[in-house]
């Protein structure tokens, strides 16, 4: 019964996660691409501007730099480390060129959501403010999509509680910490029911769900003062290593970047016909690539309805920088620095275990301190992903149930309980369904953004002509 459910969830899984919903993410892009004229070029240094100009007499709750580094923590995570890893291991080194191909067109979403978000957003007297992809549904396209908007918001909560934000991210860090501390399992410990596991597993499990309550107890606020301190410190530490490895490798750059381009149109002729083909390569790279951004996903725009803005194209413009810093910066450094030390060729390797060789091979520094500096990385960019995703689910529930004070904490209750437990789930259906809910997530969210794409258009020349 079991193995057909899980066949079952996994056929599902691959029609959500196929060509029609890449397809549709990246039509929405290309399409916003052109009807607002690369906006994402010419605007790039005036959104990096605004990034740390704060707004005056703006509503809201938090800075937008607070809230573009609320959105960050969910999106800078395992997909930058783990994710680009095993898109090249898939689909070669073109896959990198795929992604930033989404990454590109993602812009342009991106900075759309954004902009939605400020605009259909509520704030009440207290300064309270809610918005996401649920409130320009209903708000913008009508109160008869109300059921779409409810949808969405029911997929959030499935996703934040189920999957991206807990379980996975969870099992990322105490799977980092178990191999740098104890990867042969000399200190294992029985668990009654569950099994046998490493003593740093337990550990690591125990003083994330404390670390984790402490903060979400706090609400966006804390949140957000939390995110916007560890994210960029974080993303500061992760970048000067790669630029350093970068930097030591730096005659075998041009050639790396030969690699991406050609093995995007000609996989093969790279890999010596190890890797399927162009669909391949261009699968993995654009799939990855949303995962790591969630451009489309409809996410980000629920942490940027909380930034102390009263214009919408402004905050549309520091939202599209995060799809800028997380994939065009970061993932690109770490798919070179995986190309460039044949990383990507080794065998046995997968998952982050990929990266870590890239990083003990191409920097000049001891294994040990390249290996516990990537550890550090991966845990603090997935413990921020935790923060993120509580926050977005704890939204779309306010959106269903209303802001009723016990229902948030019984849920906040359960996030963290989901983290607890979340190093010993290997159920692999509820890692598909959560997956499967992930990508639902998107279909609400590009409907919008194709039905107020007028909208979008509008506001943007209206804002830009006023200055």
């Amino acid at each position: 019964m079991w193995q057909n459910i899980d066949n079952i969830l996994k056929t599902a899984d691959s029609i959500v996660w196929g060509p029609p919903l890449m397809t549709l993410i990246l039509a929405g892009g290309l399409m916003l691409t052109i009807r607002l004229g690369l906006l994402q070029l010419r605007r790039l240094p005036l959104s990096l501007k605004y990034i740390f100009q704060s707004e005056d007499e703006g509503h809201g709750e938090v800075s937008s730099f607070a809230a573009l580094c609320t959105a960050l923590s969910a999106t800078i995570g395992t997909g930058n480390i783990v994710g680009v890893a095993t898109a090249i291991s898939a689909g070669g080194p073109g896959a990198l060129f795929w992604m930033e191909i989404a990454a590109f067109f993602g812009m342009a979403t991106k900075y759309s959501e954004g902009l939605l978000a400020i605009k259909y957003r509520t704030v009440d007297k207290s300064g309270h403010a809610l918005g996401g992809p649920f409130y320009y549904i209903e708000r913008g396209m009508g109160e008869k999509w109300k059921w779409l908007a409810k949808l969405f918001a029911f997929f959030g909560v499935c996703v934040g509680l189920l999957g991206i934000g807990t379980f996975s991210q969870v099992n990322g860090i105490s799977s980092a910490v178990n191999n740098f501390f104890d990867p042969n399992m000399h200190y294992k410990i029985d668990i009654p029911f569950i099994g046998s596991y490493s003593l740093t597993v337990v550990i690591a499990s125990v003083i994330l769900s404390l670390c984790v309550a402490l903060v979400l107890i706090g609400g966006i606020k804390r949140i957000a003062s939390v995110s916007q301190v560890v994210v960029p410190f974080m993303a500061v530490i992760y970048l000067a290593l790669t630029v350093l490895l970068l930097l030591c490798n730096i005659e075998k750059i041009p050639s790396a970047v030969m690699l991406v381009i050609k093995g995007a149109f000609d996989p093969r002729a790279v890999t010596g016909g190890a890797v399927g083909s162009i669909i391949a390569a261009m699968q993995n790279g654009i799939a990855r690539g949303i995962f790591s951004n969630e451009a489309g996903l409809g996410s980000a725009p629920i942490a940027a309805a909380a930034a102390q803005t009263k214009e919408p194209v402004r905050q549309g413009l520091v939202s599209m920088t995060g799809t800028f810093i997380d994939t065009i910066i970061i993932c690109t450094m770490t798919g070179l620095s995986i190309i460039l030390t044949g990383a990507w060729q080794v065998e046995g390797l997968e998952g982050v275990r990929i990266t870590t060789y890239a990083f003990n091979t191409g920097l000049p520094i001891p294994t040990v301190v390249s290996s516990f500096a990537l550890m550090l990385c991966l845990v603090f960019f997935a413990f921020t992903t935790i923060l993120g995703w509580d926050y977005y689910s704890e939204r779309c529930l306010e959106y269903l149930c209303g802001r009723k004070a016990g229902v948030l904490l019984t849920y906040r209750l359960l996030y963290i309980l989901a983290v607890f437990i979340g190093p010993y789930m290997t159920v692999e259906a509820v890692w598909t369904a959560a997956d499967i809910f992930n990508g639902l997530m998107a279909v609400p969210n590009m409907v919008a953004i194709f039905a107020l794409s007028g909208v979008i258009v509008a506001e943007t020349r209206k804002y830009f002509n006023k200055k």
